[in-house]
């Protein structure tokens, strides 16, 4: 690649719109799910399969879940996306109301 596209790649890359919001992990095998908030819900997917498969995720459960059915037995699901103007209250303080509300919604655990 050359330096020139690679700056154009990179520029538009710090440019796009990101999209905060809720997410939901389920095990198909147990119907356990698990639900998580992140900054950026386009990548929060890789990050948390990239952790379940070399075995560190945070969240026990899920790890030894994932452990005994394997990645084909999981769906990743995003639930709520959350507007800039929703996060103008408190961009933490709303995050964590709403993952409280989806995790008692969906009887998920929190991640």
């Amino acid at each position: 690649m050359r330096h020139e596209d690679r700056k154009a790649v990179v520029a538009a890359y710090k440019e796009r719109k990101v999209a905060a919001g809720i997410y939901l992990v389920r095990c198909l095998a147990t119907d356990q799910s698990w639900a998580g908030q992140a900054p950026d819900l386009s990548t929060i997917q890789n990050r948390v399969w990239f952790t379940l498969r070399h075995g560190s995720h945070r969240q026990r459960s899920l790890q030894a879940a994932w452990t005994a059915h394997g990645e084909s037995a999981f769906a990743f699901e995003e639930i709520e996306r959350l507007d800039e103007k929703a996060l103008e209250a408190g961009r933490e303080r709303v995050m964590k109301a709403r993952l409280a509300h989806w995790c008692a919604e969906l009887e998920a655990e929190a991640v």
